[in-house]
């Protein structure tokens, strides 16, 4: 039997056998679909959090106060503590060699009215030096005034979605808010950038350092972020800062020092292993339908006896048999796998339309994984089907009988 012949038999077949074919299809397809729907939102979820972090720009050092690692032995009993970060300390690094700039961050929850209207929000303290460092951007009005970082100014900006929420389309740039137990004025509205490095900046008031200082009541930092002037000095301005932290800090070396390098790298290993993960577990479905092409096919041979016999009788070798089941099989798992892969992508890119700012991205590997998993697993529990109905007897299977062994 020829292969065109072979194509048209299994057609025929399948069209005539269109309530069996159409559930062997959509399991087929769930299951491609189920793999490349969860490896794209993986995948997305990882490019989504690397971009977020490429703003940030590799050229920048994180300090945080307290030294995050292990050290081992007994943990001390005196209640002894890290020191803060403080002003002092961002303006001693702001003179070191090979330090474009430093913007120290503070940050806190408080109630904050405007427009007859009074909401918690998150306050951040910065300074000018931030926006340049994280990108920040303004639709309206202009940035924080360029101040000593110890000194207070009664002025903030806010994001868009506190501007909706306290002020709706009103004119905002000139207004006075209430945060805590003190007032600012508006001078700048920030551009939509949603949520960035786990802060909804569209949701949040920012105020001079030194103001959130006297409003939160504290003299410590949240972090702080240096920025390197050139790439190739980051290494030597790391242990710069190290070295000066330990000297202001009475020879203590109790701050961490984070780039962005290591960050990516321990999110992109998690987020990878994830990926790695919902795609094993979407490609037991491909499993479970591969079970559903074993039962039809057995079910084929034992509605096909008669039709085995005859073209054993007509002379077709037990190979020719063998072949036209799994021919059978393959087909609806090439149609199936092409259904799901079609529906996969159509999922995601209307995930993508309806949340534009999360990326989706099929790797090639989920892609290529997910057909030929589904075409070896259809071809693996349709072998003994066929394999099956390819050695019975001519006789027995022209009288109906489909197990040589009665």
């Amino acid at each position: 039997m020829r292969s065109p012949d072979l194509l048209r038999f299994n057609l025929r077949l399948l069209t005539g056998q269109w309530f069996r074919t159409l559930m062997t299809l959509l399991a087929t397809a769930v299951g491609v679909a189920a793999v490349l729907l969860l490896t794209g939102m993986g995948e997305g979820a990882r490019r989504f959090v690397l971009e977020e972090f490429n703003l940030l720009g590799n050229d920048v050092l994180i300090v945080l106060p307290g030294r995050k690692e292990t050290t081992g032995g007994i943990p001390p009993l005196t209640g002894e503590g890290t020191r803060d970060l403080t002003l002092g300390d961002a303006e001693a690094l702001l003179g070191l060699p090979g330090v474009r700039a430093v913007a120290p961050l503070v940050v806190g929850l408080t109630q904050v009215e405007g427009g007859g209207r009074n909401r918690e929000l998150v306050v951040v303290g910065t300074s000018v030096e931030l926006f340049h460092i994280r990108q920040l951007y303004v639709s309206q009005g202009r940035l924080l005034p360029e101040t000593p970082l110890d000194q207070a100014e009664p002025v903030c900006m806010i994001g868009p979605e506190v501007r909706r929420s306290l002020f709706d389309q009103q004119p905002v740039l000139g207004r006075w808010l209430r945060t805590g137990d003190r007032r600012c004025r508006i001078i700048g509205v920030l551009e939509d950038r949603g949520v960035s490095l786990g802060t909804d900046m569209n949701d949040t008031v920012i105020i001079p350092v030194a103001s959130a200082q006297q409003l939160f009541n504290t003299e410590g930092l949240f972090r702080l972020f240096v920025q390197v002037q050139h790439l190739e000095l980051l290494d030597s301005v790391k242990e710069e800062v190290l070295e000066l932290i330990q000297r202001r800090h009475q020879g203590e070396r109790d701050v961490t020092l984070i780039t962005q390098d290591s960050l990516l790298g321990v999110f992109d290993d998690v987020l990878k292993l994830l990926t790695l993960a919902v795609g094993a577990i979407a490609a037991i479905s491909l499993v479970v339908a591969g079970i559903l092409i074993m039962n039809i096919t057995l079910i084929s041979v034992s509605q096909r006896t008669s039709e085995i016999g005859l073209l054993k009788a007509l002379g077709a070798s037990e190979r020719q048999v063998h072949r036209l089941f799994l021919s059978e099989a393959l087909i609806m798992t090439l149609i199936g796998a092409f259904t799901g892969v079609v529906a996969g992508y159509a999922l995601l890119w209307t995930g993508h339309w309806l949340w534009p700012q999360f990326p989706v991205s099929v790797p090639l590997w989920a892609l290529i994984g997910a057909v030929l998993l589904a075409i070896g697993v259809a071809l693996l529990f349709a072998w003994l089907p066929a394999r099956k109905a390819a050695r019975v007897p001519p006789v027995l299977a022209l009288k109906g009988i489909s197990d040589a062994h009665r």
